[in-house]
């Protein structure tokens, strides 16, 4: 058979169907983004942020979700598209994306961001010294705008710290002209209470979970069509459908690992489709306030 064959799967992932076995499992473990209307949404307003005259007072965005629900995908594929290196008469960097120390320690921010462009530092130094290294840096490559993931880290800390590392942030956008994107669970928004200015200066964007409903189905279904199967599995029917939401909990994370799970096991046993017994064996990837056991 040839990769026309495949009709279940996007003629660009047809190929990928002749590949060995073990070629297509690693492609199925290969982290690959699937677009959808709230994804592409907050992908505008960032490029929108980015793309920004600089002001006095530039906007921000604090972008929150559930665990593994999709956020850290957005960033790094935003970084991906928009935040290519080059070199001009300077080195330009227009995206800086890192992650936010793991405690809300200033110190540590500046001394991720130096990281971020693998230059030397001195950890002895002061935060007043580090920032200027910060603020020299971000200025000479001309940075168009910071990401800071993980934000919800920055909780961990007494309150001084937090306003602290926030005042910090503050600092460099004022002092830069720089919009930042914050990127984190939830309980990230109370980092903005530390202080009234913060609040007004970030608007806040949310993945929900997922709903059981069309926009679902058409998720779901988009991720068969990069699956490289020799059969069609049809996920989007009704039975399979609903069990796919109940065991993921509407988080793409899951889905993700749920449908990628069963692929690879279709794969390896032969059978060239996902099953519903597939789907039902893999129920302990479901949501537990505990810990899910693979075993016993």
């Amino acid at each position: 058979m040839t990769s026309t064959d495949y009709g279940h799967v996007h003629e660009k992932f047809r190929p990928i169907v002749l590949l060995p076995d073990n070629e297509r499992i690693e492609f199925i473990d290969s982290p690959r983004w699937i677009g959808y209307s709230r994804a592409n949404e907050v992908l505008d307003v960032m490029q929108g942020l980015m793309n920004k005259v600089k002001q006095h007072r530039m906007p921000n965005l604090l972008l929150i979700g559930d665990s593994n629900n999709g956020k850290t995908t957005i960033i790094q594929d935003f970084a991906k598209r928009f935040g290519q290196s080059y070199a001009d008469e300077d080195l330009i960097v227009p995206v800086c994306l890192i992650q936010a120390p793991p405690s809300a320690n200033e110190k540590d921010l500046y001394i991720s961001l130096i990281d971020y462009f693998a230059l030397p530092y001195k950890s002895s130094d002061s935060a007043g010294v580090l920032r200027a290294q910060v603020v020299h840096i971000l200025r000479e490559t001309h940075v168009k705008i910071l990401i800071i993931d993980e934000a919800h880290s920055m909780l961990t800390g007494t309150a001084r710290q937090q306003r602290l590392i926030m005042n910090a942030i503050k600092y460099l956008c004022n002092a830069l002209q720089l919009p930042i994107v914050l990127s984190g669970t939830k309980d990230a928004v109370r980092i903005l209470h530390t202080d009234p200015q913060h609040i007004s200066r970030f608007d806040v964007a949310e993945l929900p979970l997922w709903q059981n409903d069309r926009d679902f189905k058409k998720l779901v279904g988009s991720f068969e069509r990069i699956l490289p199967l020799k059969k069609a599995s049809n996920l989007t029917e009704t039975a399979i459908l609903n069990l796919i939401y109940s065991i993921s909990g509407g988080n793409i994370g899951n889905v993700k690992r749920l449908i990628n799970e069963c692929a690879i096991e279709a794969i390896k046993s032969g059978d060239e489709q996902i099953t519903k017994k597939m789907i039902e064996d893999k129920s302990w990837l479901r949501p537990t306030r505990g810990l899910r056991k693979i075993i016993g």
